[in-house]
This record gives structure tokens, C-alpha cells and sequence, in this order.
């Protein structure tokens, strides 16, 4: 028999899933990245629960989605320009400061009962800034914190921390809206962006890189666009992620009112949808070392797309909430192993002088496609209805993931290509 206790062994699955959070720095970063994570789940389901209760039209209320993910496609690269040029972690503190001044406004405007529609967008989308100008610095940090070999694990546990909150934002607010109202989801999250402006203060990481030599902000934005133009494998991973969350935002984006459809139907039926998916998403992270050994990433990404449209035909139609529920946990169990296989193929092609502004580049095509898709996937639900709208959008993944399977798994380009291809451009190119 094998003996078990030798070197070679793999540890177990749970332990090799959980190894980054050993290294302190990892570790505390990741504890403010689920805090804002949470905080911004809040605000996103108060304010989508919020917008059903001012409108009743589907482009409206999808048209959230929008604008929470919007800034990410309008600011991500200049972002990752600043993540390149500047201390990443004074932006960081930056953008917790910003999220605690757009939730008092919010607060304010709900108290007044001056909150309309298309101001309610208007203070979402304020809300996605910070997140644009968080998101690249927070993801050109992984890399310095963990070994190399950890990285896959790290970038899975960043979408175990989006799916925790993807639970416990959804459910916290769904209670605090039934029992004080909106405005109270809104004055948490801004403690909690005090707070996680707190923890960032005084976190300080031993590897945390130095910024790049100050160079003109439009030359660094030029290079930024150059060096992504010219790698055909960050090329696929970005088109693959905007396709991909082009076609899941009718399923996320439309929400709310497939909820509506079912039996005694309230806040907290949207909230448990989302904590299901959650679920998902936490258990799948959990499992995705295990499926990379036996999986090429081509074959995970098309397995995670199909399953996704699969899941939202299931949800949109489902005869009972238990069934829709299911549904919404193999949805997040294909939205996990999606997204962490292409950030994955992504983080492995970038250098670090050039890391937080191609992170930003692969951010703007997963909120862009988001952005598009949501209001895209509501716009037409506004002609043919809710049900329809999320079925076609399903239907289309499915297309898209067969045509797509083939092309990844010839050119091999989402594979690996070692620490030496990762390292072939160290260096910046001459001005």
C-alpha cells in the first residue's frame, strides 16, 4: 500500500484549498475584501429590492445591474493605471472612503424620500467607481502574497469571498429592509466601509511591490492597451469572460422579478435565490483543485458555461421555489469554476509591471459584458417579457460555449504556460 504520510502526497482536498489563508498577509487582505464584498451585495440587493418598489418596468430594474457594473467598463483602465503608478495600498483606503460617502447619500436621499428612479441609478453607479478603482489593485496584490504554486488556490478563494457575501449581504439586508427599512442596509454599509478603511490603515504586507517608475498617464494607458493587443492568450480569456457574463447578467440582472413569480414571492425569496447560488459557488471553489487535475481549463470553461444556461432555463421556469433554488446552486457552482479557471489563464500571462492594468483590461470585458448584458437581456424582456428574455439569453450561452470549446482546446491558450512564458516580458518595452 501507498504510504500516505510520504512527501509526495497531495494534501487534502480542503487543505489545498485553503492554504493561501496561512500566509498573514493573504489573510488579512482577504478578511477587508469579504467585508467590502458584503457591504457591496448589500447595497446592490437593497437597491434592486428598492427599485421594484419605484418601478415595476423590467428595464428599469435590470438597468441596476447596469450601473453597478458600468463604472468597471468606463474606469478600469485608467484604474489600472493609477494600481501601476501609485502606493496600491493608500487607493485602496481611497476607495473605502468613497464607498462610506455614497452610502450616507444614500441614507439621506431615502430618508427625504427624494429618491427616485433615475437617481437611485445614478448613486449605484457612484457606487461602482469604487469598486473600478478597487478591483485591479486589490487583484495585482495576489500575486506578491502567496508562492506562485497557491495562486490558482488564492484566486478561487477571492470568488469564495464574492460568493460568502453573495449570502450573507443578501440575507442581512434582506432581514434589516423587513425589519427597519432600505435606509438602514445603507448606514451599515457605511460602518463597514469605515471599517474596512480601518483594517486597510493598518495592513502592510512584507512583499507588497513598489510602484512602477512615474510615467505619463497617457503613455502608461498606451502601453497598457499595447501589451494586452499583443498576447493572444489574454486575448481569449477576455473575450471568453465577456461572452460569458454577457449572457449570465439576464439571469442576475433579472432577478428580482423572477422571484416575483413564485408563490408568496418577497423580499427574502430574492435574497434566498441569491444565497443558493452563493452556496454554489463556495462548495465548487472547494472542489476546483480536485477538477483541475482532470480537466483541461478549455473543457472547465465550457462545462461551467453550459451548466450556467442550463441552470437559468431551470430557474426561469421552474414549477416551485425548491426547484429554482437548486437550480440557482448549480448556477453558482458554473459561475465559480468559469470565473476563476479564466482569471487563472489570465494572471498567469501577466507581468507585474504591466499586472494591475491588464487586470483592469480583464475587469472592463467580465463588467462590461455584465453592463451590456443586463441591459441588453432587460431591454428585451421589456418587449417579450421576463421569462423569455432569460430563456433566449440561455440559449445563446449554450450556442456560444459549443463554438468556443473547440478554438480554446486547439490553441491550448488558456493552459499554463509556465514560469517561464509568464516571465517572457519582465521587463517594459523602451519608450
Amino acid at each position: 500500500m501507498p504510504d500516505s504520510s510520504a512527501p509526495s502526497a497531495r494534501p487534502p482536498l480542503g487543505l489545498a484549498a485553503l492554504a493561501p489563508l496561512q500566509q498573514r498577509p493573504f489573510a488579512l487582505l482577504w478578511i477587508t475584501w469579504l467585508t467590502a464584498n458584503i457591504s457591496l451585495w448589500m447595497n446592490d440587493v437593497a437597491a434592486a429590492w428598492l427599485m421594484t418598489t419605484l418601478t415595476t418596468s423590467p428595464a428599469w430594474v435590470a438597468l441596476v445591474q447596469t450601473a453597478a457594473t458600468l463604472p468597471v467598463l468606463l474606469l478600469g483602465l485608467p484604474s489600472g493605471v493609477l494600481a501601476d503608478a501609485l502606493e496600491r495600498r493608500r487607493l485602496l483606503l481611497l476607495t473605502q472612503v468613497w464607498a462610506a460617502l455614497v452610502a450616507l447619500l444614500l441614507v439621506l436621499t431615502v430618508k427625504l424620500e427624494a429618491l427616485t428612479p433615475a437617481l437611485l441609478l445614478a448613486l449605484v453607479f457612484a457606487n461602482g467607481i469604487g469598486l473600478a478603482l478597487r478591483w485591479p489593485v486589490y487583484a495585482a496584490l495576489m500575486p506578491h502574497l502567496v508562492p506562485r504554486a497557491q495562486l490558482p488556490a488564492a484566486l478561487a478563494l477571492n470568488g469564495v469571498s464574492m460568493n460568502v457575501s453573495r449570502i450573507v449581504g443578501p440575507l442581512l439586508a434582506g432581514l434589516i429592509i423587513a425589519a427597519l427599512g432600505s435606509e438602514w442596509v445603507f448606514a451599515l454599509n457605511a460602518l463597514l466601509a469605515v471599517g474596512c478603511a480601518a483594517l486597510i490603515w493598518r495592513w502592510r504586507s512584507p512583499v507588497c511591490p513598489k510602484p512602477a517608475p512615474r510615467e505619463p498617464f497617457w503613455s502608461a494607458l498606451r502601453v497598457g492597451v499595447r501589451f494586452v493587443a499583443e498576447s493572444p492568450r489574454l486575448r481569449l480569456a477576455y473575450l471568453q469572460v465577456g461572452l460569458f457574463f454577457f449572457h449570465s447578467a439576464a439571469l442576475i440582472g433579472l432577478l428580482p422579478l423572477l422571484a416575483l413569480r413564485f408563490e408568496g414571492a418577497s423580499a427574502s425569496t430574492f435574497t434566498w435565490l441569491l444565497a443558493a447560488m452563493g452556496s454554489g459557488a463556495i462548495l465548487s471553489a472547494l472542489y476546483l483543485p480536485r477538477l483541475r487535475r482532470g480537466h483541461s481549463r478549455a473543457f472547465m470553461v465550457w462545462a461551467g458555461m453550459a451548466l450556467q444556461a442550463l441552470a437559468m432555463l431551470v430557474v426561469t421556469w421552474a414549477p416551485g421555489l425548491w426547484a429554482a433554488l437548486l437550480a440557482m446552486f448549480v448556477a453558482g457552482m458554473a459561475w465559480i469554476a468559469v470565473a476563476n479557471t479564466l482569471n487563472v489563464a489570465a494572471q498567469f500571462a501577466m507581468p507585474d509591471w504591466v499586472r494591475a492594468r491588464a487586470i483592469s483590461v480583464y475587469q472592463m470585458a467580465l463588467m462590461g459584458g455584465a453592463a451590456l448584458g443586463a441591459a441588453a437581456w432587460g431591454k428585451l424582456a421589456h418587449w417579450v417579457g421576463v421569462p423569455l428574455s432569460v430563456s433566449l439569453a440561455a440559449l445563446s450561452a449554450l450556442c456560444l460555449a459549443t463554438l468556443t470549446l473547440r478554438w480554446s482546446q486547439r490553441s491550448r491558450l488558456l493552459e499554463d504556460p509556465g514560469p517561464e512564458g509568464a516571465d517572457r516580458e519582465a521587463e517594459p518595452p523602451l519608450q
